[in-house]
């Protein structure tokens, strides 16, 4: 392939990109979505067209040069009948050569023409944001250029409010499938290029809240959460239920019930400034390791969890919200407690929805090299200074965008990266900037910039080491608590040894818990087959089928699998087959009684039910057990085959 120097090949973050802030749903401010259908032509080059199709007054329809048709965003171009998917593991589907990628690089030119409402305010101004595109973007509005960014799974902004007019108004974007940026982003999964996450106009009114900082902590000793929110002009916080009304960086301790994953209590609040009236979902609770545990409002958990990446066999990583909310609800009626976010943050709904039905978040930033390994980590970005300002900006991104989420309880540096200085940047403003929350990594055995220790599919045996405080390594490391942030691969008749994991979970007090790999099967849906996975699509190199491993089908059908892992894990656990007269009931829940449960028992001759009842057990609290007293077994033919259920 002929490389030449292009301006994505800068390993930059971007340019004219507005600081990173909180992302909420909602407030009182305008906005306009400008979701739909874009104008959209493809070149298989990054520098075969000029940018004349950004210049104001450009005339698609009249133009020669390629034609137009049209492309839903969010979307994906090759999931839209141009060009196609690629799927690999490890390698890069590119020679590396970093920061330069080939000029044969398809290049997606999108185009929105859109009417500004008459009503739309004068005063204050206005930003463009970008949820997601991948993997690098220009951007022009009006003929004007407004900048360029990578960073494919985080926000960016543009502030766009003296270029906007009144009536017709046209948005231009250039997206590179291929850039600098793709160097950081070579996670197990298909690279798909486009504009897959929401395009929006924000009116920002004055004296509007640019960012906010919503810190609730919970003392569990008093029983009393301890609220503050800054931000960064003047206004007023009101949580009417806890009779809290005051300024914004001034704080209040009040009587609150903490927010849990097994007990998710959010309480509704408003952040008002003179400009913008902000929502609030305040969950109160607290995370640190002490005594070499993980605990959450003092009391040690156990991750229930599996890894998820967005995914849709039809539009890929653009997910609409009803998908979104299917996978939470799935997990929960699988008894999964926990998600790590591999490998990159998604959309910032789906947070929304951890918050609200409750699961523990490992929030992960952008960031993988994994392809590196393939050349003795020859140049890997990580460990080279130059590429520091492009990982901080990714580390930004993720924790401003995500910090006023009480589910999200871990930030990760990102996977696979091997190690570097460039990690310990990270790590190092993550903490200054959020010191409420742990630090994940599992590329650096030392533990230096984390606060627990994790790996990827050590044994049995192994983890039985770690869990007694006998493994080698380190005796700081020895000391932190210790996660399997992948385990129990997924792939065809996984996952195996699950029950061996959750006994050694069980047993020692240090093994935290784990999180399976992974969620979904990654099929694209395809005219030839029920799914394709890669190299269906031609592509060269790919990792075939190694893309299909997941607990849910593409279409989200439990495997096998899943219902294994949900009778594995579930917190309620009945020892004893009844032949004694008496049951054992055991809650594993971290925090929730057995309050909310009914207990029935039933009798069965010959496979038939003979007789049923109510079944007494009390509260139990979390980590306690009771015996429960059945009735005497009801009359049945002597040579029948009984039992109870």
């Amino acid at each position: 392939m002929v490389r030449i120097a292009l301006p994505h090949d800068d390993v930059s973050p971007g340019t004219g990109c507005l600081p990173p802030r909180a992302w909420y749903a909602t407030s009182d401010a305008r906005a306009l979505c400008l979701n739909g259908n874009w104008r959209f032509r493809l070149s298989p080059t990054a520098d075969a067209e000029d940018d004349a199709f950004a210049a104001d007054g450009y005339d698609a329809d009249t133009d020669g040069r390629g034609a137009w048709g049209e492309i839903a965003v969010p979307g994906h171009w090759v999931l839209q009948g141009h060009g196609t998917p690629h799927y690999t593991n490890q390698l890069y589907p590119f020679p590396v050569d970093p920061p330069r990628v080939p000029t044969d690089n398809p290049t997606g030119d999108h185009l929105r023409v859109f009417d500004l409402p008459g009503d739309w305010p004068a005063a204050g101004t206005t930003v463009l944001r970008f949820d997601g595109v991948e993997s690098c973007a220009r951007v022009w509005l009006n003929g004007t250029g407004l900048g360029d960014f990578k960073g494919s799974r985080l926000p960016h902004e543009f502030d766009v409010g003296p270029l906007l007019r009144p009536g017709r108004n046209v948005l231009a974007v250039r997206v590179h499938q291929w850039s600098a940026g793709s160097y950081l982003e070579d996670q197990d999964q298909w690279w798909l290029p486009g504009v897959f996450r929401d395009v929006t106009l924000l009116h920002r009114p004055e004296g509007s809240a640019g960012d906010h900082f919503v810190h609730a902590a919970y003392d569990h000793r008093a029983g009393t959460g301890t609220l503050r929110v800054d931000a960064d002009v003047r206004g007023r916080v009101t949580v009417p239920e806890l009779g809290v009304d005051m300024a914004t960086g001034e704080s209040a301790t009040v009587p609150v019930e903490p927010w849990t994953a097994e007990t998710p209590r959010l309480y509704d609040g408003v952040l008002a400034t003179a400009g913008e009236r902000v929502p609030l979902r305040i969950g109160f609770r607290t995370v640190a390791v002490e005594d070499g545990l993980i605990k959450v409002n003092g009391r040690p958990l156990l991750f229930r969890g599996v890894n998820r990446h967005e995914f849709h066999p039809e539009t890929g990583r653009a997910l609409d919200a009803d998908t979104m909310r299917a996978d939470v609800l799935l997990m929960k009626r699988h008894n999964i407690n926990a998600v790590r976010t591999s490998h990159y943050p998604p959309h910032p709904a789906f947070l929304d929805l951890c918050d609200e039905l409750g699961l523990w978040v490992v929030d992960e930033c952008d960031l993988e090299t994994h392809g590196f390994q393939a050349v003795g980590r020859r140049g890997n970005p990580v460990d080279d200074d130059r590429w520091t300002p492009a990982l901080l900006d990714r580390a930004a991104r993720m924790v401003e965008r995500d910090k006023n989420h009480p589910s999200v309880v871990v930030w990760s540096l990102g996977n696979e990266c091997g190690t570097g200085r460039g990690l310990t940047a990270m790590a190092e403003w993550i903490r200054a900037r959020d010191d409420s929350r742990l630090l994940h990594y599992e590329g650096d055995r030392s533990c230096a910039d984390t606060d627990l220790y994790s790996r990827m599919y050590a044994d049995h045996a192994e983890v039985e080491l770690i869990g007694r405080g006998e493994d080698e390594g380190p005796e700081a490391r020895r000391r932190l608590p210790f996660v399997l942030c992948e385990y129990a691969h997924a792939m065809g008749n996984g996952p195996g040894g699950l029950t061996e994991y959750q006994r050694l979970f069980e047993s020692y007090e240090r093994l935290q818990g784990g999180f399976v790999w992974e969620w979904i099967d990654h099929g694209i849906a395809h005219p030839a087959y029920e799914y394709a996975y890669g190299g269906d699509f031609g592509e060269e190199p790919h990792d075939g089928n190694f893309v299909c491993d997941g607990l849910v089908l593409p279409d989200r059908t439990p495997s096998p699998g899943l219902l294994e892992y949900k009778k594995v894990i579930e917190p309620v656990r009945i020892d004893g087959d009844g032949h004694a007269g008496v049951v054992r009931i055991t809650n594993l829940h971290d925090f929730a009684t057995l309050g909310h449960l009914s207990f029935t028992w039933s009798y069965e001759a010959d496979g038939v039910r003979v007789a049923d009842g109510p079944l007494a057990v009390p509260a139990l609290g979390p980590g306690e057990h009771a015996e429960a007293q059945l009735p005497p077994a009801p009359p049945h033919a002597p040579e029948a085959e009984t039992g109870w259920t």
